[in-house]
């Protein structure tokens, strides 16, 4: 006999950890199915850190949801005895009217959010490894930092276990259907490993999302995304403690990106934030080579000379790419026991705290009071 639960999470990566603990926390008979083992590096929630900052040049609708996330990350660190925040602060570098200036700008002043505008002058004497291009201009984010990926999954996951909830690992769901034919009936879930029931269901497929959503009916692209790590001549300079996070505009809308070379380590992060080359989620080609170094690197000695060393690392994730690059939250429509999160587009992680509660709100009511109705699908019809 298929054993039952009041919801079941499908994917117990950053969302659906975060799900499985805040329906756990609650009370809810919970099961969480990871077709890796937790904590993976088999998708888009690894690669050492995962940049945070509250000035969102994406859309200003973003902040609320990012004031409740940083409230539930210290009350992750708090629980879990781990430090998963490090607020460095944060350094966007480009031209005035480009997206990530004047959208970072708006946000920041729209909801009042702590900022400084550099000039030139004003950053280098600051920030002196940032070297600006003419005429751009520079913004000082104090709350902006990095989240440590791995950890925050692993951190979710144990807690939720505490609270109750069944995490299976190694266990790859093959199908889901509605058990039987009314609306609001059960949802039957299939595993190798045998057969679930639950009244609500939750999908966090990641990349693997086109495959268990065929009813979404809204197209999510799949992109191989590159991640490298530099060896600086002098690393102090970029240590965690002294550096930033950082982020500029090339001159084609994309960005480059970068983080503090963390304690121990002699290498820095830096990575390209762009629609990578389309790719299956099953078929991901993880080699690296010459030609992955040109997604991140042109730009490195332009604006951090003292960064552009050789290339140490390289690994390979995903991003999962909505229509609009806005995130996905919602019920489905011809399955309204069915909650989904997706589509995160390459920035979604630092949501996790926050969007794990809102999906928990979902499933148990049909409702959440977090701002997050802009993420529905709604928006395509």
């Amino acid at each position: 006999m298929a054993e039952r639960y009041d919801v079941i999470v499908i994917g117990v990566g950053a969302m659906g950890s975060s799900a499985c603990f805040h329906l756990a926390r609650r009370g809810v008979k919970v099961l969480g199915l990871e077709q890796f083992s937790i904590a993976h590096d088999r998708g888009s929630s690894h690669g050492q850190s995962r940049m945070i900052r509250m000035a969102y040049y994406e859309h200003p609708d973003y902040v609320p949801l990012l004031r409740r996330a940083y409230e539930l990350w210290d009350e992750l660190e708090s629980l879990s005895g781990q430090k998963l925040l490090h607020r460095t602060g944060g350094i966007y570098l480009g031209p005035p009217d480009g997206g990530l200036i004047a959208g970072s700008l708006a946000s920041a002043r729209l909801h009042g959010l702590a900022h400084e505008v550099l000039s030139p002058g004003a950053l280098a004497e600051r920030f002196p490894p940032f070297h600006l291009a003419p005429g751009w201009i520079g913004v000082h984010e104090p709350a902006a930092g990095f989240l440590l990926p791995e950890a925050v999954v692993a951190a979710y996951a144990g807690l939720a276990r505490q609270h109750g909830a069944d995490i299976h690992g190694n266990e790859p769901v093959v199908q889901w259907t509605r058990a039987g034919e009314s609306d609001d009936g059960d949802i039957r879930v299939r595993t190798g490993a045998g057969e679930y029931l639950a009244r609500r269901l939750i999908v966090c497929g990641g990349a693997w999302s086109v495959a268990l959503l065929p009813q979404l009916n809204t197209p999510l692209v799949v992109t191989r995304q590159v991640l490298g790590w530099v060896r600086p001549a002098n690393p102090e300079p970029f240590a965690l403690g002294r550096f930033p996070v950082w982020a500029a505009e090339n001159p084609d809308g994309t960005l480059q990106y970068g983080f503090p070379v963390m304690p121990g380590e002699q290498t820095l992060k830096v990575a390209w934030h762009g629609a990578g080359r389309p790719t299956d989620a099953d078929n991901l080609d993880r080699r690296t080579s010459g030609d992955d170094i040109a997604t991140f690197l042109p730009a490195l000695p332009h604006l951090l000379p003292g960064a552009a060393g050789p290339v140490a690392e390289m690994r390979v994730c995903m991003y999962t790419n909505s229509p609009d690059h806005h995130f996905i939250i919602d019920r489905l429509p011809s399955e309204p026991n069915v909650t989904v999160a997706c589509g995160f587009s390459g920035h979604g992680f630092k949501f996790a705290s926050v969007i794990g509660e809102v999906l928990a709100d979902l499933a148990t009511s049909g409702q959440t009071s977090r701002p997050a109705g802009f993420l529905s699908l709604a928006r395509f019809r």
